[in-house]
C-alpha cells in the first residue's frame, strides 16, 4: 500500500491512498456471512438462506460498505502519521488506474490553519464611557412622554408634529398611478412615515383646504416604476390634531409599573435601566473593538468546508427567526449564501479565540460561570430556579462557559493593547444618533 501527500494549497491537501482489493474482498465475505445469520427470504426460514442468496441480494450494499469502511480506516491512518487536523470532510476520488489488485483513490481535504498568537502591544482600543446622569434620566422620559402621545382635534392650520387626516391623488403625466391615491389617509408632520416633501405640503392647511403640488420622488425610491419621476398631487385636509403629552404624574407613573405612583422611584427605575443597558452596549462595544484587534492581528485563510457549515447554520437560525414572527419561509426563500461574509469572520474568530484560550489559559473557571448564572437569575422572582435549571444539565452550562471565555479573552485584550477610555454621548451609544 503506498500513500502519498501533495500540498495544494496553505489549507488544502491530495492524500493518494490505496487498498488491496484482498482486504476488501475478505471485508465483504465477513459482512455476507453475518447477514445470513439474520437474512429474510421468501421460502427460507430466518438464518437459512443460503450464502449464495444471500450475495446475489445483498451484495452491493455489503461492498459499498466495505470500500468504505476501507478507505476511512487507510485515510485515518494516513491522517494521524501526517498529524494533518481535518476540517470538514473529506472529497474521495477514485482513479482510473486502479489495477485488478489494488484500489487506488485521492482523498482531498482541508486542514485548520496553523495560529501564532501575535503581539497586540502596539495596537489601540477605546473603551467608551458613560455616566447615566439627570439628563439622561430626562431624554428617556421625554421618549417614554412621545410614546404615549395623544392627540386633539384643532381649529388651526396644520404645523410640524400635527397629527393630519388627508384625502390625495398622485399623477404622473396627468395619469393616476398605482399606490398613487388614498383617502382618510393619517400620518404625523415630521414622523417619516411619508416623503418630507409630502409632509411639508401639508403644512399650513386648515381642514377643508386643499392643495396641489409638484413633487419628484427619490432615486432609490422601492418602487422602481416611481424613482427619481417628477409627479404631482392633490391633497385634501380632514382634520387637524395637535399632540398633547401625558404629564409626569401619579398616573404616569403608574402606567410605568409603579404601582403606588411614586415619581421619584420612577426616575430612580428608570436611571437603573438605563445604567444597566449602559453597562450592556459598552461591553457590547468593547467586545466589537477587542475582535477586530484579533482579526486584524491575525490574518488567517479558513477552511471552506467550515464556512460552508456556519453559513448554513446562520441561514437556519435565519429561517426559525422567521417561523417564530408567524412568517412561511417556503415564500421567503433564504440562500446560504447570504451570510458567507459573516460565516468567515465567525470561523475566523473562532480559530483564533480557540487558540487564543489554549495559549494564554483563558478557559471559563467554575467561579466565573457561577457568577454569569446568577447574574442572569437575579432578574427572576425566584433566582434559585434558574440556578437549578442551568445547572441541571452540562449542555447549559455551556453557553454561560462560552460568555465567560468570551469575556475573559476581551479583558485579556484589553489588558495587552493601549486601550483607552473615551467618554460616549447618550445618544450615539443608545443608537440614537441617526
Amino acid at each position: 500500500m503506498s500513500n502519498q501527500e501533495t500540498v495544494v494549497s496553505a489549507l488544502e491537501r491530495r492524500i493518494d491512498l490505496s487498498v488491496p482489493l484482498a482486504e476488501i474482498e475478505k471485508d465483504v465475505e465477513a459482512r455476507l456471512k453475518k447477514l445470513a445469520r439474520t437474512a429474510k427470504l421468501p421460502g427460507f426460514r430466518p438464518g437459512k438462506v443460503p450464502l449464495r442468496m444471500v450475495a446475489q441480494n445483498y451484495g452491493p450494499q455489503a461492498r459499498s460498505e466495505a470500500v468504505g469502511a476501507a478507505v476511512e480506516r487507510v485515510l485515518g491512518e494516513q491522517v494521524r502519521a501526517l498529524e494533518l487536523r481535518v476540517a470538514g470532510y473529506p472529497s474521495i476520488e477514485p482513479k482510473e488506474a486502479s489495477s485488478a489488485e489494488v484500489l487506488e483513490f485521492t482523498a482531498v481535504v482541508e486542514v485548520y490553519p496553523e495560529i501564532v498568537i501575535a503581539d497586540i502591544s502596539a495596537q489601540e482600543v477605546e473603551r467608551p464611557q458613560l455616566e447615566v446622569t439627570d439628563a439622561e434620566v430626562d431624554k428617556t422620559l421625554e421618549v417614554l412622554l412621545k410614546q404615549r402621545t395623544s392627540y386633539e382635534v384643532v381649529e388651526r392650520a396644520a404645523q410640524a408634529d400635527d397629527k393630519v387626516v388627508v384625502d390625495f391623488t398622485g399623477r404622473k403625466d396627468g395619469v393616476e398611478f398605482d399606490g398613487g391615491k388614498a383617502a382618510d389617509f393619517p400620518f404625523v408632520i415630521g414622523g417619516g412615515q411619508m416623503l418630507k416633501d409630502f409632509e411639508d405640503a401639508a403644512v399650513g392647511l386648515a381642514a377643508g383646504e386643499t392643495k396641489t403640488f409638484d413633487m419628484t420622488f427619490p432615486a432609490d425610491y422601492h418602487a422602481a416604476n416611481l424613482a427619481g419621476q417628477a409627479v404631482q398631487f392633490d391633497i385634501t385636509v380632514k382634520s387637524v390634531s395637535a399632540p398633547k403629552l401625558p404629564a409626569v404624574d401619579a398616573e404616569f407613573a403608574q402606567s410605568l409599573g409603579i404601582a403606588d405612583g411614586d415619581v421619584e422611584k420612577m426616575r430612580a427605575e428608570i436611571k437603573a435601566n438605563l445604567e444597566r443597558e449602559v453597562k450592556r452596549r459598552i461591553k457590547a462595544q468593547l467586545k466589537e473593538r477587542a475582535m477586530n484587534v484579533l482579526l486584524d492581528a491575525h490574518p488567517i485563510e479558513v477552511p471552506k468546508a467550515l464556512v460552508q457549515q456556519e453559513a448554513e447554520q446562520l441561514a437556519d437560525n435565519a429561517r426559525k427567526d422567521f417561523e417564530a414572527r408567524g412568517m412561511k419561509t417556503k415564500d421567503l426563500p433564504i440562500e446560504t449564501g447570504w451570510f458567507t461574509e459573516q460565516a468567515v469572520r465567525r470561523v475566523k474568530l473562532g480559530l483564533i479565540m480557540s487558540e487564543l484560550v489554549k495559549a494564554k489559559e483563558l478557559h471559563a473557571k467554575p467561579e466565573q460561570i457561577r457568577a454569569v448564572i446568577e447574574d442572569f437569575a437575579a432578574s427572576y422572582e425566584d433566582p434559585s430556579e434558574v440556578l437549578n435549571w442551568y445547572y441541571s444539565q452540562p449542555q447549559r452550562l455551556a453557553q454561560a462557559e462560552a460568555l465567560v471565555i468570551e469575556d475573559n479573552v476581551v479583558e485579556w485584550v484589553v489588558g495587552n493593547t493601549k486601550t483607552t477610555d473615551k467618554t460616549a454621548s447618550f445618544e450615539e451609544l443608545m443608537g440614537n444618533a441617526a
